[in-house]
């Protein structure tokens, strides 16, 4: 490990993992964390993916505390900003955020103590990073290392386009021999080297951390009545704080306010809301258990509430990338969670059509089809589903991992080969005209105002289905779309049309098994790697209690998070070891030197002072 480059004053002996001890209380590096550090502090530039969660900060704040200057980290959310500078403030690290939400005021204070030398890492967005006046100032700061978080935000490929970000390149010209850092989770192979060159960066390496986030449980589910679905899928989240994704503003507002009718304390959140509202909304979701955020995908980048328990989803994603980046926003403490999803016909429609109306190229355009025919493969997958997920990032799993509805629910697959012949029959019977609603109900015979109309109950393929229900029909025609045995013709107002991969089985060339959709009830859970709570003492129960009151305290006096004081897991680790000192207590995870000296005595207190017999009493 680099231990030459330190900050002036500091003792010589300072090195990365004396810094991950004493300031962030942790004794040792995940992965390629050690690897980064030394390689950026060694003057390095460097492209990081790393699941949400895995701890891409610490490749950053640490080189800065290290290296002799100024760390500059380019992030795109105010909130993300406001989050990590209270954190690094509360293990005593100088920080500080330059943004817009800053009056005149603070922001010439911030800069006032860069220019004095009285900061460690500045969070600056790009927009403002990017001013003549910003470079000007920085430059005279003695910059040490420049961090891109959220790099996949450069890239017309990646999910979350931001144009602030494309100035960005400059930075090598501004600042020449300072290391720059690209970081992210969610980056293809394509997008990673589109990172590179939009960023210019200097020959990089290329650290690619893995993608399983073996603690969260994957499931998807046919989507019948998304709010009932829902409600059954929270009945197991009870007093658990989440993230629920809509597609659109007017959905997410509908939704909010319907949980919020049935006792959940839902809050909407989207771009159309004012500043003020956003914000208040995301504080509540960040300090108080059992928030439920109703929201678009304008909430979550950055986001690093640790115990989010799960993530679910009304609408399908727009791509693979999209609905990793935004999964993986639940479980960040490693406990277990859940991602849930519903999904059906009418998304591939409606993202199908966002796709082919946008102004984008013809190439583009045919990449995020590729897109997102792969995550509707995804959906209806008859095997691991994270072997899947995995597989699509270029990463083996190399046995089932049993915490996915497929692992843990085997779906049943049927021979739907005559089936699946009489649907695409009837969609070139009625002319390929038609979406799958007249199609459905050609097939079950129903003689309805459009059938007559049309003549179609004259054709040989009326009421030919009527042994399958409407769901199941849906399943079928949902399968055949996937399988690109349909297409959905998106200037004909979603009419369905033969593909050329139907001829084989109409003709009988080939068979097709199709999944059963399975019954709809409540999400089976699996806590991996979860202290099962029937092994929890009644007093451990009690004393967890009233260190989460103390940790709560602690934080709204601060003006923080909960989890800024300490994380459950941290919590978790003082009951287990029960410290008799100060001293001891730096042996817990997660405490450091900083916060021990700011409350350590306090939590200290409630450990010696906690009454076990007590609590036996009071249960028996």
């Amino acid at each position: 490990m680099h231990e030459s480059t330190s900050k002036p004053g500091a003792p010589a002996e300072v090195s990365a993992l004396s810094i991950l001890r004493d300031v962030y209380g942790y004794g040792e590096f995940r992965r390629d964390q050690a690897d980064i550090i030394d390689h950026v502090c060694a003057g390095n530039d460097a492209l990081v993916l790393m699941p949400t969660g895995g701890g891409k900060s610490l490749c950053y704040q640490i080189p800065s505390l290290l290296r002799p200057g100024l760390g500059v980290v380019v992030s795109p959310l105010i909130a993300l900003m406001r989050d990590q500078v209270r954190a690094l403030e509360q293990l005593g690290v100088r920080a500080a955020f330059l943004n817009s939400s800053l009056s005149r005021v603070e922001q010439d204070a911030v800069v006032a103590r860069a220019e004095r030398g009285d900061l460690d890492l500045l969070y600056i967005a790009p927009e403002r990073l990017m001013q003549a006046d910003t470079l000007g100032m920085l430059r005279g700061c003695g910059v040490c290392l420049i961090a891109i978080d959220e790099a996949h935000c450069v890239s017309s490929w990646g999910h979350d386009f931001r144009q602030d970000y494309l100035e960005l390149h400059r930075l090598g010209a501004a600042f020449p021999g300072v290391p720059r850092m690209a970081l992210t989770a969610t980056a293809d192979a394509r997008t990673r080297a589109d990172i590179v060159a939009r960023l210019d960066l200097a020959e990089p390496a290329e650290f690619i951390g893995g993608f399983d986030r073996p603690n969260i449980c994957y499931a998807v589910q046919p989507k019948t009545d998304a709010k009932t679905q829902l409600l059954r899928f929270l009945a197991d989240h009870e007093g658990e704080s989440g993230i629920v994704y809509c597609l659109s503003r007017k959905s997410v507002e509908s939704t909010a306010e319907w949980l919020h009718g049935r006792g959940f304390d839902a809050l909407p959140y989207h771009a159309g809301l004012d500043a003020q509202t956003r914000m208040h909304h995301q504080e509540r979701f960040l300090r108080d258990d059992a928030v439920v955020m109703v929201a678009t995908i304008a909430f979550g980048m950055g986001i690093d509430k640790p115990d989010v328990r799960f993530v679910a989803h009304l609408d399908l994603p727009k791509s693979t990338e999209a609905y990793y980046q935004e999964t993986g926003r639940a479980g960040r403490d490693g406990e277990p969670a859940d991602a849930w999803m519903v999904y059906g016909l009418q998304d591939v429609v409606r993202l199908s059509r966002m796709v082919e109306q946008s102004d984008a190229g013809v190439e583009h355009k045919r990449v995020e089809r590729s897109k997102l025919d792969r995550l509707l493969g995804w959906c209806e997958v008859t095997s691991c589903r994270r072997r899947h997920l995995l597989e699509y990032f270029g990463e083996t799993l190399p046995e089932d991992c049993g915490n996915c509805d497929i692992c843990l629910r085997p779906p049943v697959t049927w021979d739907g080969t005559e089936t699946a012949q009489k649907a695409l029959s009837c969609v070139y019977r009625t002319g390929q005209r038609f979406g799958a609603g007249h199609v459905i109900d050609v097939l079950r015979g129903q003689s309805r105002d459009k059938v007559l109309r049309f003549g179609h109950q004259r054709l040989s393929t009326f009421g030919v289905g009527a042994d399958l229900t409407d769901a199941q029909w849906r399943s079928v025609i949902r399968q055949l779309v996937v399988g690109r045995y349909l297409r959905v013709d998106h200037d004909g107002f979603g009419a369905l049309q033969l593909t050329e991969a139907s001829r084989a089985l109409l003709r009988g060339e080939e068979t097709l098994l199709l999944r059963e959709d399975p019954a709809q009830t409540k999400t089976a859970r699996v806590r991996r790697g979860k202290r099962p709570k029937a092994t929890v003492e009644i007093e451990d129960e009690a004393l967890l209690d009233a260190l989460r009151a103390l940790r709560k305290q602690i934080a709204d006096d601060a003006g923080v998070p909960p989890y800024v004081v300490f994380h459950d897991a941290t919590l978790l680790g003082l009951i287990e070891r029960r410290p008799g000192s100060l001293g001891d207590m730096l042996e817990v995870s997660g405490i450091g030197q900083s916060k021990l000296q700011k409350y350590g005595q306090r939590f200290l207190d409630v450990l010696d002072g906690f009454d076990r017999a007590q609590v036996i009493k009071d249960a028996r």
